[in-house]
């Protein structure tokens, strides 16, 4: 039996610190500084000056979900992703009560930055796919 495997999901970006700060408002998460330093500050300030801000990471506090990494890149977001996030903020709820649970969860993130492309229902279930601020697509679910 294979043992199961510990995984980060590494977002390009052009500002890992203030898509970190982003995405730990969204998920609940907090930053994750690397180990053996207790901020994020103290180990920026080890770092070179062209280094400083290369990247920026959160974790789920309980352990249970993936750290995300964000990481700087010089050019800019050109197509669609080929990978997203899905905010499973409606597990288990269908009809009326998933869909203003989506869309209570959208309004909290809209005034954070987050934009919200379109929603998607069928009476039963529904979707809300958004932009975080960098304009990466992810769906509250």
């Amino acid at each position: 039996m294979t043992p199961i495997k510990r995984f980060q999901v590494t977002v390009d970006c052009a500002e890992p610190a203030r898509l970190a700060r982003f995405w730990c408002e969204v998920l609940g998460y907090v930053l994750a500084p690397p180990e053996g330093f207790a901020s994020w500050d103290a180990y920026r300030d080890t770092r070179p000056p062209g280094e400083r801000d290369a990247w920026c990471a959160c974790a789920d506090p309980t352990g249970v979900g993936p750290r995300l990494r964000f990481r700087r890149v010089p050019e800019g977001k050109s197509v669609k992703n080929r990978l997203h996030l899905d905010v499973r903020v409606g597990t288990g709820l269908v009809g009326g009560e998933r869909l203003a649970t989506l869309e209570a969860e959208c309004a909290r993130l809209v005034p954070l930055g987050a934009v919200h492309v379109r929603t998607l229902y069928d009476g039963h279930d529904a979707c809300i796919p958004m932009l975080d601020i960098e304009g990466n697509e992810f769906c509250l679910d």
